[in-house]
């Protein structure tokens, strides 16, 4: 069974809501900006939650909401729009996951989390021990991985499959941030995903900041 990390993102004008829930899937919840109720909960701007494998009901606060949206799903799985009167979703990337294996079960986790970079900061050559997708928040990046360089602007996203090193550079003028959901062994709950390749980058300081919102046990 091959498995894929999608992301979406969904626009909900101010109190619209779902037709119907969002089926069940192994799902991560960013609140870009606005407000929204899920289920029970409710999630306000730069906060994040993991709806599990419950169906996902969802009414936009009074302001409207953006939202970032990552699933993680089966290749063949069909894509997973948030319909209803005044809601709008762009299917943003798909990433197919060859690192998982399925028949692990219950041996993973997935984060949500951003990473922040001051003015000129850089992620020297890295590589993680998870697939994910990331998506600039604000500023701009470059991402230098197997041979290619790739600038980003507010609102794209990319994949990184984790084993392939990495080096990124932030924006000079200003403050870069982007989201991110990974998935990771379970082991990793709690602690840092990120090995740096080069012997002389592991004790510099390091430029990037954290914050996490999710770090969940997942069954595949």
């Amino acid at each position: 069974m091959t498995l894929e990390l999608r992301q979406y993102e969904d626009t909900l004008k101010p109190s619209a809501e779902l037709d119907a829930p969002l089926p069940s899937a192994n799902r991560i919840v960013y609140v870009v900006r606005g407000s929204v109720l899920i289920g029970d909960s409710d999630l306000y701007e730069d906060q994040a939650m993991l709806t599990g494998t419950d169906a996902a009901a969802m009414r936009a606060g009074e302001a409207g909401a953006m939202l970032w949206r990552w699933e993680l799903v089966k290749a063949d799985a069909d894509d997973i729009s948030a319909e209803g009167p005044g809601i709008a979703t762009t299917h943003k990337l798909t990433a197919a996951i060859d690192t998982l294996d399925p028949g692990d079960g219950r041996q993973w986790l997935m984060r949500c989390d951003s990473v922040s970079f001051p003015p000129g900061g850089c992620a020297f050559t890295h590589v993680h021990q998870g697939p994910g997708i990331r998506c600039l928040l604000h500023g701009k990046i470059r991402i230098d991985a197997e041979g290619h360089s790739t600038p980003f602007a507010p609102g794209e996203a990319w994949f990184e499959a984790g084993p392939d090193p990495v080096f990124a550079q932030a924006d000079a003028e200003e403050p870069t941030r982007f989201i991110r959901c990974m998935v990771l062994p379970r082991a990793l709950k709690g602690q840092s995903s990120i090995r740096y390749v080069l012997d002389e980058d592991r004790d510099k300081p390091k430029m990037q900041q954290y914050q996490g919102y999710v770090d969940e046990f997942i069954d595949l």
